[in-house]
């Protein structure tokens, strides 16, 4: 993987690491699949970090300009799914 990661230099060290850890979610989605259960404990820690939904899609359109990985399929996806079930998509 040749990209960097969306952050604030305002962050913590640790907000940061959750931040990334986050996104390493969304990598692992389209790449072999996430428990539900562990990417929604990733998105709720993001979203103790970044608050704002105009600030939460700012970071997506970010991750995904220099990833190609798509973070909201992955949201709308875990937010339908049960505890133990596997979150995959397909990178289109």
């Amino acid at each position: 993987m040749d990209y960097s990661y969306p952050f604030s230099i305002d962050w913590t060290t640790d907000e940061i690491i959750d931040v990334v850890t986050f996104f390493e979610g969304i990598e692992l989605a389209y790449e072999k699949g996430i428990r539900r259960e562990d990417m929604m404990f990733r998105y709720r820690r993001f979203k103790e970090i970044v608050p704002s939904i105009a600030e939460e899609k700012t970071y997506f359109r970010e991750f995904e300009e220099e990833s190609g990985y798509a973070s909201f399929p992955v949201i709308k996806e875990m937010k339908v799914r049960n505890d133990n079930d596997l979150i995959s998509i397909q990178k289109k």
